[in-house]
Order: C-alpha cells, then structure tokens, then sequence
C-alpha cells in the first residue's frame, strides 16, 4: 500500500449525531481519531470520516428529521470496541477530554486491559488489548 493509496477493505461502523461537529472534536481530542473528511453545510454534517490510528474507523453526520432518510440512527445508541495499545495514558485523556466513565482501567479474566466510556452524545466506547482470537486453520 503506498501513501497515496486507500485502505484495504474493513469495517466501518457508522453514528449519527445531535452535534456531530461537537463528537468529532471529542472523538479526536479524547480518543485520538484523526479527522480525514467532513462534508457539511453550517453545523450540519452531512458525511464524516474519522480514522482510528491503529486500523479502520468511524463514519457519522448529523440526525436528520426527515421521514425519508435511509440511515435512521437514533443518537447517543452507538457502542463500539476498539484495540489499542497504551490503556492507562488512554483512559487518561478520555478523561481530561470530558469522556463519562463507565468503567475504569480494568485487567479481565481473558488476558485484555480495558476501559469503558461515554462520549457527549451517549454512545458508550469501550477500549482494550484484546485483538481477539485468531482465525481458524
């Protein structure tokens, strides 16, 4: 892959969002997403693209009040897993960005060290070491 090229093919979960020009600041300040597109017209956000440093990302806009949208997601239920390195410095900036705390710095039976938050908008993100099991032979 060169510099120039995209990614290969991953997941991307997606959010909407009250104020979704407020979340990307969180999301970038207190978890180190790196902003990498938003299309938007004033405070609307129509399409943004978050990566998350490790691999993959997130793709969130604003709600829309509109009957014919095609991606009807309720702000504030969006929970996703991350894998990430450093737990503790993490968690800290989570912290000092304003994330809620759900549940702290732990070590868990199945060898991961991991943490849970909240952010502004209510979606609950949960970071660890766990990168999960391998895939079968």
């Amino acid at each position: 892959m060169t510099a120039n090229s995209p990614p290969p093919p991953q997941v991307w979960p997606t959010l909407r969002a009250r104020d979704a020009r407020r979340l990307i600041r969180f999301l970038v300040d207190a978890f180190g997403f790196e902003e990498v597109v938003v299309s938007a017209d004033g405070d609307v956000v129509h399409h943004a693209q978050l990566r998350w440093p490790p691999g993959g990302g997130i793709m969130l806009g604003s709600v829309r009040d509109d009957p014919a949208d095609r991606w009807p997601l309720r702000p504030g239920t969006f929970g996703a897993y991350a894998v990430a390195e450093d737990l503790d410095t993490l968690y800290a900036r989570a912290v000092a960005a304003g994330a809620e705390v759900v549940q702290e710095v732990r070590d868990t039976d199945y060898g991961s060290r991991d943490f849970l938050v909240r952010d502004p908008e209510g979606n609950r993100w949960s970071f660890g070491t766990y990168r999960g099991e391998a895939a079968p032979a």
